[in-house]
């Protein structure tokens, strides 16, 4: 049986998507919403069986349809999210960050309580395969994490539709748009809640001669934020966007107890411009406490995968994940309290950048974690 998708936006992680569902078995794009004439030609290139639709009501009509992929500008997610509640109900994967402003709260706790499919938040990070290899290992390599340092240097932001994203009102401002999914694995490595974001950042060299429509960007191009988590555990997000000529664009690095587990994530293979028999692989580095004896992994990733996208082969496995989700195989492993905390701690992040002063958190959800 063949799963048809519904694809509302076909900019770079919209194509990104149709890749990687294309590499899937038994599934299909059957309709894409993109106003763009440009992005929707070049949509279809990739899917060329696509319907290109105008309004999401057309795309909701559209038949056959399982499931829609939203991979919209920012700030369109949540009134997409709304649209598709009154007319379907179909499982969801909508991309990161879920919303851009606590105002918009309430409009996503409501979704949480009336919409009766799975939403599943894309939080690609966590799918990289050298990733899922180091969340598996590294409780029991550190002996309980209680140092966390997640180091992004990469390129500055791409040009979007519209320059989007080179202002906050629209993108949440950069330790929302780019950083939640730090902030989401924080959590996740850490199985702890938030309590306390301290953050110092600026705009220091990108984009500060750009103008448009008469308004320069207001973005950060770099900045660190540290968190406090109730279980004790702290963490630490280092981000520059001025890095690009970075050997691997993130590094991660837990501490505990018992030693530290490292990984080292190289950025997209079409930016690299380095010889071919060069370009970095994925590694992971495991060093006991007691002894001077580091033991690297490395963790090259299916070329075909690799191929299909710019996140380490991440967006396959996710969509796996999320096909086993649509064909009631399996449950939905990053939902709306994921998407909600992450948005809480870029926000967060952002008002602590801007006052000087510390962001206390409170949950806006009813958690079931246990902290320990």
């Amino acid at each position: 049986m063949t799963i048809y998708y519904g694809l509302i936006g076909c900019g770079m992680m919209g194509r990104e998507h149709i890749r990687n569902i294309a590499l899937l078995d038994n599934t299909a794009i059957s309709v894409i919403l993109e106003p763009n004439e440009q992005m929707a030609s070049t949509a279809l290139e990739l899917a060329p069986d696509a319907l290109i639709v105008e309004t999401i009501d057309q795309l909701l009509s559209h038949q056959p349809l399982d499931c829609i992929v939203i991979a919209s500008p920012n700030h369109c997610h949540v009134g997409q999210l709304e649209a598709i509640a009154k007319k379907v109900c179909l499982p969801l994967l909508v991309e990161k960050p879920l919303f851009t402003a606590m105002d918009d709260l309430k409009r996503i706790l409501k979704l949480k309580t009336d919409y009766g499919a799975p939403i599943w938040v894309a939080m690609e990070y966590r799918y990289m395969p050298p990733m899922q290899q180091f969340i598996q290992s590294v409780q029991v390599a550190t002996g309980g994490v209680k140092m966390l340092t997640i180091i992004e240097h990469r390129f500055p932001f791409l040009k979007k539709v519209n320059n989007w994203n080179r202002f906050n009102e629209n993108s949440g401002g950069t330790f929302v748009e780019k950083c939640c999914h730090f902030f989401d694995l924080m959590r996740h490595i850490l199985n702890s809640d938030p309590v306390r974001i301290m953050a110092s950042a600026g705009q220091n060299v990108n984009h500060r001669d750009e103008i448009y429509d008469g308004q320069r960007p207001d973005i950060l191009d770099c900045g660190y934020v540290i968190v406090d988590f109730k279980n004790g555990a702290r963490a630490l997000l280092e981000l520059s966007m001025f890095a690009e000529g970075s050997e691997y664009q993130e590094m991660i690095h837990a501490v505990g107890p018992e030693g530290k587990l490292e990984v080292k994530l190289p950025g997209p293979a079409r930016f690299w411009t380095g010889p071919a028999d060069k370009m970095p692989v994925p590694v992971i580095t495991q060093s006991p406490r007691m002894t001077c004896s580091p033991k690297e992994i490395l963790c090259p990733i299916d070329e075909a995968i690799l191929a299909a996208g710019d996140h380490n082969g991440s967006t396959f496995h996710q969509h796996q994940r999320f096909l086993n989700v649509i064909s009631s195989e399996g449950d939905v492993e990053v939902g709306l309290d994921d998407g909600i905390w992450a948005v809480q701690m870029g926000l967060a992040a952002q008002e602590s950048a801007r006052t000087g002063e510390a962001v206390h958190l409170t949950s806006p959800l009813v958690s079931s974690r246990t902290d320990g």
